[in-house]
């Protein structure tokens, strides 16, 4: 019997909340059924469909597993060296660990590598177990098995951004391109004087916007 995994993420590039990863594993024969519940890449479906689309991917799975790492653990991973190069491993690391508790045959990847097969063969490495890695760009929308699973991140991460929304108010998507997730920061750094600590320290946005209201009189403290 063959047992075939998916891995994907969220919150890669956002500057506010966790990055979450997500596995799903099924038997082979299976994963059509992922197609007749209506699975496809999280990105194209709206809110209401993943949440819908969670439960169903929940039931049908042999097992899943939704890691979080939260802002402090991406912080303390990135300031040690070139970011991109950082996150990758940091994100191949969890996936590898999920990988191996899931303990599939086969594992579907979603590559956050410029260099999708040497995305896979980072996470090869990591692995405690032999699994054959398959890791492509845009896996979400070429295999169901990785479309589910980014719907697992997806949900799981939209509800930790739900939260930090009641309580702290609405900072718009958490991404460096929404002028609403800006502005929330230079308020925030302007009135309270201190870091938010929900937010991703090393991000550049971040650095730009501290600086904007601090200058260089305020270290980084993490």
């Amino acid at each position: 019997m063959v047992f075939i995994a998916g891995v994907d993420e969220a919150g890669r590039g956002s500057v506010i909340g966790p990055l979450v990863v997500a596995g799903v594993l099924f038997d082979r024969d299976k994963i059509k059924k992922l197609s007749e519940v209506g699975v496809k890449d999280s990105k194209t479906l709206t809110p209401n469909q993943r949440e819908k689309l969670e439960e169903e991917i929940k039931r049908l799975a042999l097992k899943f597993k939704v890691v979080e790492v939260s802002p402090d653990e991406v912080d303390r991973v990135v300031f040690k060296g070139k970011k991109l190069f950082r996150l990758n491993w940091l994100e191949a690391n969890v996936m590898a660990q999920i990988i191996d508790e899931l303990n599939p045959t086969i594992a579907y990847v979603d590559a956050s590598d410029i260099d999708a097969e040497r995305f896979g063969r980072q996470i090869k490495d990591l692995l405690k177990k032999r699994v054959k890695i398959i890791s492509e760009h845009k896996a979400d929308r070429k295999h169901l098995v990785v479309g589910a699973a980014s719907i697992l991140a997806k949900v799981h991460r939209d509800r930790i951004i739900a939260r930090l929304k009641e309580e702290y108010g609405d900072f718009g998507c958490g991404y460096a391109h929404d002028p609403k997730t800006v502005s929330f920061l230079r308020n925030w750094f302007k009135t309270r004087k201190e870091e938010p600590p929900f937010i991703r320290k090393s991000w550049k946005t971040v650095r730009k916007v501290r600086f904007e209201v601090f200058g260089g009189q305020k270290k980084l403290e993490f």
